[in-house]
């Protein structure tokens, strides 16, 4: 049974940073990719960012090119996204999933972390 948990989202002023982590468990990745999405209240979820677990970046949604730097550590079977220069649209569930093949769709999600930007 495959699962991601994702860590490290919180509270934080616009401006400032965060970087959230995203656990697999019950598979090693060798193939495919990670990714994060993101939903707003009343919004529909949003692909942010994208990586194979060959280091390759995919994507990254215009809104947060230069701010938001994805990563993983296949050692740890961990994705990291490191988000600066956060600002208030910024606020919302991050959701990070894995796919077992760059072309398939994203097959596991996790629980979901808030992050939240003040003004």
């Amino acid at each position: 049974q495959v699962q991601l948990a994702e860590f490290g989202g919180g509270l934080v002023q616009a401006g400032g940073s965060l970087t959230l982590s995203c656990a697999a468990s019950g598979r090693t990745f060798s193939s495919g990719g990670m990714g994060w999405f993101r939903q707003a209240p009343g919004k529909e979820r949003e692909y942010v960012a994208g990586i194979l677990w060959s280091g390759s970046i995919i994507y990254y949604t215009d809104s947060v090119k230069g701010r938001f730097t994805i990563s993983r550590d296949n050692a740890k079977n961990t994705g990291y996204l490191q988000m600066n220069s956060l600002k208030p649209e910024d606020t919302a569930v991050y959701y990070c999933a894995a796919r077992t093949s760059p072309l398939a769709k994203y097959e596991y999600w996790g629980q979901g972390t808030q992050v939240t930007v003040s003004s």
